[in-house]
């Protein structure tokens, strides 16, 4: 009997995959950002209303359901500010060239070269050195033209004495970002989005905040030397770790750029 009952399409099937596939898609993008918090609080209140609902709970589930009416505003006014990185982290990741795709190639991305990604690390290895602050970031597939336009346009090769130079502490161009694409050093005192995870380590400053939050909306990976301790910690995926040494920093660039992100 409860057979006759159940009726189950190749449509149900295929709605039920489409929208786990959204689902996880939706999970890759916002995991470790404060955008996971958000949407695991509404997906809570969501369920908390369907239970209400079901048990006939009348009073309870229409002012439920007119708090989650006008909350969706709400969210809308008040996380603004995430929301527009979200997009931002939807285009940059899945947009490419004017071309839409959900899976990346598995190739080694942007063409860059052994001898630059050696450069960098070097660059980076010596700032430490002498307690010069700075923030590089490398493009896998995301565009930076927006970020570009909020500093100086370079288009120059990259350097190890180029990067250091930038990076000067009277250099006109210190303050700020260098962003890397497609071996070129495209721009310098570019202005990063800063992260507004709430679990940030106390000792990191304004400079880790900006290259945290970089690659919360790009596919970018972000090599961050401290000013006040000359460590170098690297940002990458809505993550950030502290690095001891050039090899391993050398082997964490190659191994971010040559990922598959299928």
């Amino acid at each position: 009997m409860l057979a006759a009952f159940i009726h189950i399409r190749f449509l149900d099937i295929l709605d039920i995959f489409l929208v786990a596939f959204l689902l996880y898609q939706l999970y890759r993008l916002i995991k470790g950002t404060a955008a996971m918090r958000i949407f695991a609080g509404i997906f809570i209140i969501y369920l908390t209303w369907l239970l209400v609902k079901a048990m006939k709970m009348e009073l309870i589930g229409t002012i439920m359901g007119q708090v989650i009416g006008v909350g969706m505003i709400a969210l809308i006014v008040v996380f603004q500010q995430e929301i527009r990185q979200f997009l931002l982290m939807i285009g940059n990741r899945y947009v490419k060239g004017g071309t839409f795709r959900l899976i990346r190639s598995s190739r080694f991305q942007s063409g860059y070269s052994t001898i630059n990604i050696e450069r960098i690390t070097q660059a980076a290895i010596e700032l430490s050195m002498t307690k010069t602050g700075a923030l590089i970031v490398i493009a896998r597939d995301a565009s930076l033209k927006t970020f570009a336009e909020t500093g100086e346009i370079l288009n120059a090769d990259i350097n190890t004495q180029l990067i250091k130079s930038i990076f000067y502490k009277d250099a006109p161009l210190h303050d700020g970002a260098i962003l890397i694409s497609n071996n070129k050093i495209i721009a310098a005192k570019c202005i990063l989005p800063l992260s507004s995870a709430p679990d940030l380590a106390k000792d990191y400053g304004l400079r880790h905040r900006s290259g945290l939050g970089m690659t919360e909306v790009t596919d970018t990976i972000v090599v961050i030397v401290s000013e006040q301790t000359g460590n170098i910690a690297v940002a990458r995926e809505g993550r950030i770790y502290t690095v001891s040494n050039l090899e391993r920093l050398s082997k964490i660039i190659t191994g971010f750029l040559s990922k598959s992100s299928d």
